[in-house]
């Protein structure tokens, strides 16, 4: 009974949500200067008046906002979202289309954060006070600072256009159909993305780690394993490594946020064909099922990681807390 009390709660929890992503979306769609009928013919259109009334009535721009967020609304739970202004296909198909890109590239910077994060921050906490626990603190706080696309230029025109080892953009080689395209193409455009967005939470998970290492490594019982003989990479392995690993997994869970919100600059930069890019085409041409769409899938996706977060350090911590 109390693990379905939990289960009803997150569950309310995440209705909440969703109608307050989706009210806060639509205001801020509302309050935006960007003017859908202008993006969605442009501005030396030689169109009609009568074809942008009809326009117009087909999109239902005139209608009061009240009329047709609730409208949009009703649709969406009944599993229509709308059709997307800038795509021309309805809003499920592009998410579905793009979302599979951008799941991938978040996938691969998610581990790739992680595993470099962790053993930055192991490194420093063992060589507390020297020059290498100096450089991976002011590399940290300098992946902390930096701006995404900034790293993301930075890294295309040194990368990419000096060096020439990183295709400049993409998801896939220019001139091959699909058929002809591998995994080691898409692997290959995917580097320089998720090395990109992995900057992120490499920062953040250093020094998380670094700081539960040097607690670890004061305790006690650490002073009792050197006594007993146990040397530097013994005492990493048997102690440090299994009290402070999950502790930075949940850490790492609970960076989706991070991951998502940081996605639409790196595919902007490297023009890689996922959600992020979808997502800044649909804010600069006013296409609002679609981005209502993405506010609401990106939601569900940032409370899941949240989500795990907690639960996988409920599993492993059964006396923070319980099913309440």
């Amino acid at each position: 009974m109390t693990r379905l009390k939990y289960m009803g709660k997150t569950v309310l929890r995440l209705l909440t949500l969703l109608i307050a992503v989706s009210i806060l979306s639509f205001l801020l769609l509302e309050a935006s200067p960007v003017d859908p009928l202008t993006a969605y013919i442009g501005t030396d259109s030689t169109l009609s008046e009568e074809a942008k009334e009809e326009i117009i009535r087909h999109w239902g721009l005139k209608e009061p906002p009240v009329t047709r967020f609730l409208k949009w609304a009703g649709n969406f739970v009944c599993g229509d979202w709308g059709e997307s202004i800038t795509y021309k296909k309805p809003v499920k198909t592009v998410i579905a289309e793009r979302l599979k890109y951008s799941l991938a590239l978040m996938l691969a910077a998610w581990l790739f954060s992680g595993i470099l994060g962790y053993a930055f921050g192991m490194l420093a906490a063992v060589r507390q006070g020297k020059l290498t626990d100096k450089v991976i603190k002011t590399f940290s706080l300098t992946l902390q600072s930096a701006p995404v696309f900034w790293i993301g230029l930075l890294f295309l025109s040194f990368f990419a256009v000096r060096l020439g080892w990183f295709p400049i953009g993409l998801a896939t080689p220019m001139g091959k159909t699909a058929e002809e395209v591998t995994v080691f193409d898409r692997i290959y455009h995917m580097i320089l993305p998720a090395v990109t967005l992995s900057v992120l939470g490499t920062g953040k998970t250093a020094l998380y780690t670094r700081q539960k290492f040097i607690e670890i490594l004061n305790k006690e019982f650490i002073l009792y394993a050197r006594a007993r003989g146990e040397s530097t990479g013994q005492i990493i392995w048997r102690h440090g490594i299994r009290n402070t690993l999950m502790p930075a997994v949940t850490v790492q869970f609970a960076s989706f946020s991070e991951l998502f919100g940081g996605i639409a600059l790196a595919e902007s930069v490297f023009s890689y064909p996922g959600i992020g890019s979808a997502l800044t085409a649909a804010g600069l041409g006013g296409d609002v099922p679609l981005l209502l769409g993405i506010a609401v899938c990106s939601a569900v996706f940032v409370f899941a990681g949240n989500l795990a977060a907690n639960l996988l350090y409920l599993v492993l911590e059964p006396r923070a807390g319980s099913f309440v």
